[in-house]
């Protein structure tokens, strides 16, 4: 019983931290911050049901789809109050700096938006219109939404459980103390699941999608932790952005 109640206590808290839909009261408790990130793909799993579940109202409804395409496209980022969106921004900074490593360390720590974070931010949004667009007005199968912020979640807690990381992420660190192999081992299974599901439900269109989240998230996150030298929570949150427009190219494209 006291097992369940810490998993309960864990997931509420990360529901808390790593998404913006209102809870009815605060909770927090040190002693399951060890279950924080292994939670976090299940913080994907809400968020990619009501992202599904809203657009299939949204098309049931019959509103324009280039409008159904917008909302769509921004509605994940409102989900996760913007959290990943902003690591997306201050990574998209430092990276394409092109600065030596203290250098990039300083610009993701840098409150302000610079250039080239305005830059990637319009291409990202250009992007995931056009992919939501082309997946709307096709009336391709929108199941595979639910998949893509477990999938991409799933990468962003193993690798901050698994990579060094940077000596400046205090977040990073935090929720590293007392996990265990199990742990990285629930949030593998997680990621199987959802494979395995979206090839059961939609066949090789929901596969190849989780695995373009897979890719792109995997693809991002190395550029950004050998650029960096380490994990934080900021390049876990660029690698999601990036994870997830590709699981949406992908549905787009095929």
């Amino acid at each position: 019983m006291h097992r369940i109640v810490r998993c309960a206590k864990g997931l509420y808290m990360a529901l808390g931290m790593f998404c913006a839909i209102p809870l009815p009261s605060h909770l927090w408790d040190d002693d399951c911050m060890d279950l924080m990130l292994p939670c976090l793909p299940l913080v994907g799993a809400v968020i990619g049901a009501i992202w599904y579940w809203a657009v299939r109202l949204l098309v049931f409804t019959g509103i324009h789809s280039v409008l159904t395409a917008a909302l769509a496209a921004v509605l994940p980022f409102v989900l996760s109050g913007f959290l990943h969106l902003d690591g997306y921004m201050d990574t998209s900074d430092a990276l394409l700096s092109r600065r030596p490593l203290e250098e990039k360390i300083r610009i993701l720590k840098d409150p302000h938006m610079g250039v080239f974070s305005g830059v990637m931010l319009a291409v990202l949004f250009l992007l995931q219109f056009a992919a939501t667009y082309a997946i709307v007005d096709r009336g391709a199968p929108l199941a595979a939404l639910m998949a893509i912020p477990v999938m991409s979640r799933c990468g962003a807690s193993l690798a901050l459980l698994c990579l060094k990381t940077m000596p400046q992420s205090g977040y990073g660190a935090m929720f590293r103390q007392n996990t265990r192999t199990a742990h990285k081992v629930w949030i593998a299974a997680v990621a199987l699941v959802a494979l395995s599901l979206s090839w059961l439900c939609m066949g090789a269109y929901g596969l190849i999608a989780a695995i373009a989240v897979a890719a792109g998230f995997g693809l991002a996150m190395l550029c950004a932790y050998m650029a960096c030298e380490g994990v934080s929570g900021d390049l876990a949150g660029f690698s999601i952005v990036l994870g997830e427009v590709c699981g949406l190219i992908a549905m787009g494209v095929l």
